[in-house]
């Protein structure tokens, strides 16, 4: 299977296994990984999500052997059969459970596309980032341009966007572009300790505070966000997991959320 999706304990670990090609996606692997994706979104049981790649690449996004030569050859009208390249980046996509990246390696041009979605990021001292589509005549058009420079400081945004050239993992730490640097050895480890803190929360919760944070960005006006924050309250104090939870504090032990 070309995308790998394991769930244990709510946190669904996905990986992105095309070792022959460093990780970068034909459309099949896009068509998989998109499929992954929606998977994690409308699982009941899965909270948290890992994504990660096989051996010591993460992705390298696109190849340009097998991929990008059908995209710049498609016309307006044949475009849409390439959503999956989009939604496998998490471009056009829903999904408001939390998604941590545990980046094992390079990390480039659709693989920073994918990285830019989600919430949480570890990186091993040998990977390295880089949005490289201008180097090869092309916009990086998964997100990017709208999400890096809304993620980081914009001098930081532009010298990824704008000189295409890799930065190793300290430069991204540095940035903000990362949570973590992590030895190789430790790094899913880490993810998972990382998901264990947030899937210790009520998953309604957790997944009505992302879907709050991402649409204020997108909100119009202060007043529009704090609506939209006062919906998404309202239907999580309607949950039994808003009466689990102080019932579980004032007997002294740990809540059981269901996610109802």
């Amino acid at each position: 299977m070309p995308i790998h999706y394991d769930l244990d304990d709510h946190v669904a670990t996905i990986t992105i296994d095309r070792r022959a090609r460093r990780n970068a996606l034909d459309m099949e692997h896009f068509d998989a990984l998109a499929d992954a994706w929606k998977r994690f979104r409308d699982e009941p049981d899965a909270w948290v999500a890992i994504v990660t790649g096989a051996d010591d690449a993460f992705c390298a996004g696109g190849d340009l052997r097998d991929y990008l030569p059908l995209l710049t050859a498609a016309g307006p009208d044949d475009r849409a059969k390439f959503r999956s390249g989009t939604e496998a980046v998490l471009r056009d996509l829903d999904i408001y459970k939390p998604i941590i990246a545990a980046v094992n390696g390079p990390c480039v041009a659709g693989g920073m596309e994918l990285l830019n979605g989600t919430d949480i990021r570890l990186a091993c001292p040998e990977a390295v980032f880089g949005m490289l589509e201008p180097s090869r005549g092309i916009l990086a058009s998964g997100g990017t341009t709208v999400r890096l420079p809304r993620q980081i400081p914009w001098p930081a945004a532009m010298e990824l966007l704008l000189t295409a050239e890799p930065i190793p993992a300290t430069r991204a730490l540095e940035m903000g572009l990362l949570n973590e640097i992590v030895p190789r050895h430790r790094l899913l480890d880490r993810a998972h300790e990382w998901a264990a803190r947030i899937a210790a929360n009520a998953p309604l919760a957790i997944a009505a505070t992302k879907e709050s944070s991402l649409r204020a960005m997108a909100a119009g006006t202060l007043e529009e966000a704090l609506r939209i924050e006062a919906r998404l309250s309202r239907r999580v104090l309607d949950s039994n997991d808003a009466r689990e939870g102080p019932r579980a504090f004032t007997e002294k032990r740990a809540p059981r959320w269901t996610g109802t």
